[in-house]
């Protein structure tokens, strides 16, 4: 059972501008700062949409958004940090005392009670254990040794546009970790009041481009269902 936040902090000041500009500058021979002044709302759209269908991606991530992400575990940010073309700040276990923080239950162990009882058992254990190696003087940054992966954190994130939609593409896949979709899925849907056109057809590869990259098709069509719906 998750309690997770995605709140969009900030973003590149009119995204799309940014990115529609920066595409039709590439083939414009019209002077710079003229061309921009006259770039309607329909000339953005067709450019991103066009770029988005040639691949070439690169003009997207003159656009950035930042979020703060809270209350996931951190199983969820040790993949979310493979993401190498992102900025991460995290709460740290050196510096915060994590003696009153929650804990992460997954739906599997929150429906089967035997499986809650244990679960919750050793969350309790591992608490009172790192309260006691701080009791005894023992620094923060080594107490933590014992604290359960499931702890719930805190993270900034910021990524751009392209690195976004890779994102979206391999963490809203059916055969990613639960945890981490939704956390997909909630900046997913963060985005997209800001940058619509952008990320309009983001989210898992098997929808955005119709292929499953996992050479597994056995969901798509529940998936397709799912997404339309």
């Amino acid at each position: 059972m998750s309690d997770i936040k995605v709140k969009l902090l900030s973003w590149t000041n009119d995204p799309e501008k940014i990115v529609g500009y920066a595409a039709r500058i590439c083939y414009s021979a019209e002077e710079p700062l003229k061309l921009l002044e006259n770039l309607g709302s329909e000339q953005i759209q067709k450019s991103i949409r066009t770029v988005k269908k040639r691949g070439h991606l690169s003009v997207l991530e003159h656009a950035s958004f930042t979020f703060l992400i809270d209350g996931c575990s951190r199983v969820c940010t040790h993949q979310l940090v493979r993401h190498r073309l992102a900025s991460y700040s995290q709460r740290s276990q050196r510096y915060v005392n994590e003696e009153d923080e929650g804990y992460v239950v997954p739906n599997t162990i929150a429906k089967d009670s035997g499986a809650l009882e244990a679960y919750q058992k050793h969350i309790d254990e591992s608490k009172e254990l790192y309260k006691q190696l701080l009791a005894m003087g023992i620094p923060k940054e080594d107490a933590r040794f014992v604290i359960p992966q499931s702890v719930k954190t805190t993270i900034v994130v910021t990524m751009n546009a392209r690195e976004l939609l890779h994102f979206f593409g391999l963490r809203m896949c059916r055969r990613a970790q639960w945890e981490i979709r939704e956390v997909a899925a909630l900046m997913l849907n963060e985005v997209k009041k800001v940058a619509p056109t952008i990320f309009e057809d983001a989210g898992p590869e098997c929808i955005s481009k119709g292929a499953c990259p996992e050479g597994n098709v056995n969901c798509y069509e529940e998936v397709k269902q799912q997404w339309k719906s």
